[in-house]
């Protein structure tokens, strides 16, 4: 989900995360000064302004920076709010790339400060142009991965159902046991389910990230009942079935999902965003502290993108490949750390996570995120 800040003390911390999981790669735009051909992105807190908003299809690049006191997130919009591209967490001051692969029509280009609201908008043509030109194996990369998110939906369901039976039982103990496992598709497949727009808020949303009127619904309220508030009542019970009916509806839609080579890739690097602002901070899993499966799920994520682009990326940057793979090793041999069986999902809670330790995992998460920014940019070479 997208995180929001609950307080000063926590932005602060946050930002400072942000600054480091970005920050190699806002040195390198600084001496380079971007991309040539790049769209730029000029995100304040009051305005979104691009350099051109007519522009051919096929690979696109924007160059973003914010220029606001706000942390803001910008995104490329079919006209019914479906999600193209988008890049999430942007600290101020900071610059960031953003690579998509875009078939001509009518989008909008949203930059939200505060990471809140429908944004600041400006409409954008995309006009015939050359349709972006695609290795095979990457129409292979997609197609798996497209089965890949499916599969995490189909198998959600009966997990989320064991949950929510227990719910509607009213036994605390077996929901609180089956609510981490009952996330780890979602988890794994996050930026897919978000880039339906409005399936997210509803199942997903912790209560500092709710809009002006919107009511609170989804997991996070039932793990606030369970652990926080340890009840349930039948306000619960119905929550619990709503979140089946809302996670029904993301199954039946992933099949529809816009997924690209590039959405891949940015979205890999989206999952690795989750973890550092929301997983690293404990903010995630504020009530559970279950925060580390969560953790594990977008690390899965993001690996199983990865290594469908690989085939590809590692042809056009075998460096960047060969760093990654490193991270990753280097990230998942860390989790193990914090589980006994390499096969469960059974993690030490987050609350007896140690600072020191938080902070080997927030260092060892930003080493893999700042090469894998680049994974977009490789597949399209």
């Amino acid at each position: 989900m997208r995180p929001v800040r609950t307080s000063v003390v926590t932005a602060a911390a946050a930002v400072a995360a942000l600054t480091a999981v970005t920050g190699c790669a806002d040195k390198s735009d600084a001496k380079s000064g971007g991309s040539a051909d790049a769209i730029q992105v000029t995100a304040t807190d009051t305005s979104c302004k691009l350099s051109k908003t007519d522009f051919p299809a096929g690979h696109v690049k924007f160059d973003i920076e914010n220029k606001g006191s706000k942390v803001t997130e910008v995104y490329l919009l079919f006209p019914d709010d479906r999600i193209v591209a988008e890049r999430e967490n942007i600290g101020p001051g900071l610059k960031q790339q953003l690579t998509a692969e875009v078939k001509a029509g009518s989008y909008e280009v949203a930059c939200k400060p505060g990471m809140k609201g429908d944004g600041i908008r400006q409409k954008v043509n995309v006009t015939g142009g050359t349709t972006a030109k695609r290795n095979p194996q990457l129409d292979t990369a997609v197609a798996e991965y497209r089965k890949y998110a499916q599969e995490q939906a189909d198998e959600t369901l009966p997990k989320v159902k064991v949950f929510t039976d227990a719910v509607r039982a009213g036994d605390l103990d077996a929901a609180k046991k089956a609510f981490a496992p009952s996330r780890l598709g979602w988890e794994r497949t996050e930026p897919v389910a978000e880039s339906f727009g409005d399936i997210d808020p509803k199942t997903d949303t912790r209560e500092d990230g709710l809009e002006k009127g919107q009511k609170w619904t989804g997991w996070h309220r039932l793990e606030k009942s369970l652990w926080a508030d340890g009840k349930i009542g039948q306000d619960e019970k119905d929550l619990a079935t709503e979140l089946d009916k809302d996670l029904a509806d993301w199954q039946k839609r992933v099949g529809t999902a816009e997924i690209t080579p590039t959405s891949m890739a940015n979205g890999a690097k989206e999952l690795l965003d989750e973890v550092a602002t929301g997983k690293i901070t404990g903010e995630e899993d504020r009530y559970s502290h279950t925060d580390l499966s969560d953790f594990k799920g977008n690390v899965e994520g993001a690996q199983k993108a990865y290594e469908l682009l690989k085939p590809v990326a590692s042809k056009n940057d075998a460096a960047l490949t060969t760093e990654l793979d490193k991270q990753f090793a280097a990230l998942n041999t860390l989790l193990d750390k914090y589980r006994t069986d390499k096969n469960s999902y059974d993690f030490t809670a987050y609350d007896k996570v140690g600072a020191g330790d938080r902070k080997q995992l927030s260092d060892t998460v930003n080493a893999l995120a700042e090469p894998l920014s680049k994974l977009a940019a490789a597949v399209t070479k």
